[in-house]
């Protein structure tokens, strides 16, 4: 027969088992890996919603919790050290928002938990079995489908009805990369749009591949998904010098100064993975958690800098935004 160990104490606490008591008061550690830099406002912002909504479940940061932030940037030697430092901290669980991370972190522990908020294609990168049983050690939030590529294609065609030709902004390297672009290849002819993929990997060559693109006219410009984030001042300053339309993945692209963004809300996955990770910390097995695809995306439209490209921006347009920036 199993025995099991009590605390004897007083009151109505006075027979506490063991084991949960000690569940309850050991200091849980989890580590968050993010493709941003800490000081970013974007990230900023996350950490912002993300601790208190923890919080709200009990887990308060400097109590019951210890959070380590890690930033990996894209450099492949900077996140093969930041996964090793992760991994060597032992932590409970380890928080990942990029796909430039998650295969590293995978190949150094098949063991501790992961929740990843915004991967791509997890099925397809092989990063878990099915999205409704994942059947490792990952689980998460998705950003979207590829099919929505096809939808910055649709999006900027209607707010600037005269762009025959778009530069898209990718990282070849990548899968994501190759596949967003498959998509707009997919859907120009549709549109009556020539897409012309530009290398972001090289700065410099970068700015003179767009430059060469936008001497022709009725250009128009799509940042895709990977590696974009880092780069998005450069990215956004260069549409402007161009005097290309633009749209962006996310909403913090638009606020920066971009044109448009659709896309899901990166805020609101934060939230999300909060509600994962107490599951998480509580017992449950991330193998059994499904991968969660977002509910509903996000139109932005800044004003000012349509007013900057001489562009008005269509009613229709204006009308579905869930925010204007003017």
């Amino acid at each position: 027969m199993r025995r099991r160990a009590f605390i004897v104490g007083v009151g109505a606490t006075a027979l506490v088992p063991i084991t949960v008591r000690a569940q309850q008061d050991r200091v849980r550690r989890i580590v968050v890996l993010s493709g941003i830099a800490e000081d970013d406002p974007e990230m900023i912002a996350r950490r912002t919603v993300f601790e208190p909504a923890l919080g709200a479940l009990g887990w308060t940061k400097g109590s019951n919790l210890t959070i380590d932030y890690r930033s990996t940037l894209t450099d492949p030697a900077v996140v093969e050290k930041a996964v090793a430092d992760a991994i060597a901290l032992a932590p409970d669980l380890v928080l990942s928002s990029s796909n430039v991370v998650i295969g590293p972190l995978m190949r150094a522990t098949r063991t501790i938990p992961i929740v990843v908020v915004g991967v791509i294609d997890p099925v397809g990168q092989g990063i878990v079995q099915s999205m409704a049983r994942p059947g490792g050690n990952v689980t998460g939030f998705t950003q979207f489908e590829y099919s929505l590529a096809g939808k910055w294609l649709e999006v900027l065609k209607e707010a600037a009805p005269r762009v025959s030709r778009v530069a898209v902004m990718r990282d070849p390297t990548r899968g994501p990369g190759i596949g967003q672009f498959a998509v707009i290849q997919a859907m120009a002819s549709t549109h009556g749009i020539e897409p012309v993929p530009i290398n972001i990997l090289d700065l410099a060559e970068t700015e003179r591949a767009l430059s060469a693109f936008a001497s022709t006219p009725n250009g128009g410009m799509i940042a895709t998904v990977g590696g974009t984030a880092i780069r998005r001042d450069i990215i956004i300053a260069a549409a402007a010098k161009n005097r290309l339309p633009a749209i962006y993945p996310y909403r913090y692209y638009a606020a920066d100064g971009g044109l448009i963004s659709y896309g899901p809300d990166t805020i609101e996955m934060y939230r999300a993975a909060a509600g994962y990770i107490d599951r998480v910390l509580k017992g449950e097995k991330p193998a059994d958690m499904p991968i969660q695809a977002p509910t509903r995306y996000q139109l932005i439209v800044n004003l000012k800098t349509a007013k900057a490209l001489g562009l008005s921006v269509p009613p229709t347009i204006l009308a579905r935004a869930d925010e204007v920036i003017e």
